[in-house]
């Protein structure tokens, strides 16, 4: 009954709010990630990428989102780190320029929080990932905050040497925040 209840509770909070959001405001967006290396926190972004979203909070079983990445975009905290990460080894952004994820379902799970599922790939390899998904209107704009832990060695992000987790952890915590507007 509590679950329910919960979930009238959420469908008339959206039916209320309801906008369909298309328009990605990248300079108020952002994808970032956290890892360890040699047991020290270490943090990183993407500057470039793009997202395509068809999101209705009131009718979430209609929404689509995509996002690329320009993996050679990545910030990883040091010029010597960012020429390693985009090199053969670990994403080979020669071969593999983009990382790309695309949902398969978003269903509510209360006032405001969805999960998503879909399909991550990177370099060549895809796995499914689901995560929570986080939406807040703010004044015409939908602001949606998420994340997920990416295992590389899943991806096989880090070849050779890298391989062995014990200098740079296998878990990658990967965050996003999208700003978007509502489409015409």
């Amino acid at each position: 009954m509590k679950k329910l209840l919960t979930l009238v509770v959420a469908t008339l909070a959206l039916t209320a709010q309801a906008v369909e959001y298309k328009a990605i405001q990248a300079d108020k967006s952002k994808v970032t990630f956290q890892y360890k290396q040699m047991g020290v926190a270490m943090d990183g972004q993407f500057k470039k990428f793009n997202a395509q979203l068809t999101f209705d909070p009131a009718k979430p079983a209609a929404a689509q989102a995509q996002i690329e990445i320009d993996l050679a975009s990545v910030d990883a905290g040091s010029s010597d780190a960012d020429d390693e990460v985009v090199g053969k080894s670990w994403f080979n952004v020669k071969a593999f320029p983009k990382a790309t994820f695309v949902s398969k379902q978003i269903k509510p799970t209360g006032a405001n929080q969805f999960e998503v599922s879909g399909v991550l790939t990177i370099k060549g390899k895809s796995q499914d990932i689901k995560f929570p998904l986080k939406h807040v209107a703010q004044g015409n704009a939908g602001v949606f905050t998420g994340g997920f832990v990416m295992r590389r060695g899943d991806f096989v992000i880090g070849e050779g040497i890298w391989a062995k987790f014990d200098v740079v952890a296998n878990d990658i915590q990967v965050n996003f925040q999208l700003t978007a507007n509502p489409g015409k």
